[in-house]
């Protein structure tokens, strides 16, 4: 009898069926399906490499030690990079001039990396900065203070009540306004020059500043040398540890280079502190109260959207706390 023929035999020319060609199908999917996970692979070794290439190596300006700083990823045209032995993060920058940054523009809106409109939000900003003095005393009461980088005075304003204040400011906007108010306020960098005419003082507030300057070790050091025995440095800062910063990365809403340069966190910190002698006697994450016309400021940044005008941003503040900020109290040992 002749043989049946069935989909799943050859025909007398050779031709293969349908249910022949799934196998094949198959195995050439399996095929493709290896090609690509080898093309992948080799992408991510070729990213991998590549960011290898790019580390560098550096003496921290945190713990002090030469070690490789690792390339994280590229934020407005700066390499970011971290420190493999402390975890300080920094932005390596071209030709960035903090005098002609730091203007007038900075605090009203021309910026889009500073602020919505400061001298408008004097009053949240004022029944804030209270709150700050009112810590501070928890660990000096009075005495002589010194707020570097003080932009219009309204942290003077609220301290003078308890203390015997002075400020550094760069922006002479900025520094020309407190002398106009009547606070002791020079103009400039915090240098031994300028902090020579100071004299020494028992407290010393860095405000969102640090992460601003251009060798904040070095900063922190010169000031330790005018600070008396005893006497506490205040710093506020984003934690470029926290949850937020690392899942965020290169979109963290403190990732603003070339105005941010530094990047700490805790540890950065610590090691930073032991390394000039000082001691970290408190650190937190405060909740913060915050212009609602600097939230929407900052958003619109983020999102890439056009700013909207809230007639009465400026007279709300929101309280607010990411846990991406800290606040740090350091200690001069006594004699």
């Amino acid at each position: 009898m002749p043989e049946e023929r069935t989909q799943h035999s050859e025909d007398s020319k050779g031709r293969t069926g349908p249910e022949d060609l799934r196998g094949s199908v198959a195995t050439f999917d399996r095929v493709e399906e290896g090609a690509t996970a080898i093309a992948t692979l080799s992408t991510k070794n070729h990213e991998v490499f590549e960011s290898r290439v790019r580390d560098r190596s550096h003496v921290c300006l945190a713990c002090g030690q030469a070690s490789v700083h690792r390339f994280l990823y590229r934020k407005n045209g700066c390499d970011i990079l971290r420190c493999e032995q402390c975890g300080l993060g920094r932005a390596e920058t071209v030709g960035f001039e903090p005098e002609s940054y730091y203007t007038s523009d900075y605090f009203s809106g021309e910026r889009p990396d500073g602020y919505a409109d400061y001298i408008g939000t004097e009053n949240i900003l004022r029944r804030e900065f209270a709150g700050t003095v009112e810590f501070i005393r928890k660990f000096r009461a009075s005495g002589r203070l010194l707020d570097v980088g003080c932009a219009y005075g309204f942290f003077l304003h609220e301290a003078k009540r308890f203390f015997d204040v002075s400020g550094i400011e760069l922006a002479e906007d900025a520094a020309e306004h407190c002398r106009r108010s009547g606070l002791n306020v020079f103009t400039g960098q915090a240098d031994e020059t300028l902090l020579g005419r100071l004299g020494t003082t028992d407290v010393i507030v860095l405000l969102d500043v640090i992460e601003h300057l251009p060798s904040p070790r070095d900063t922190i050091a010169l000031l330790v040398n005018h600070l008396d025995p005893g006497g506490i440095i205040v710093i506020t800062t984003g934690d470029f540890g926290s949850l937020y910063s690392r899942v965020a990365g290169a979109h963290w809403r403190l990732m603003t280079p070339p105005q941010h340069l530094w990047f700490f966190s805790q540890a950065s910190m610590q090691a930073m502190a032991t390394s000039l002698g000082l001691e970290v006697e408190h650190l937190d994450h405060p909740w913060k109260v915050v212009p609602l016309s600097l939230i929407s400021f900052q958003l619109t940044r983020m999102s890439g959207l056009r700013p909207k005008r809230i007639a009465i941003s400026n007279r709300l503040g929101l309280p607010v706390n990411l846990f991406d900020a800290m606040r740090v109290v350091l200690r001069k040992p006594s004699r």
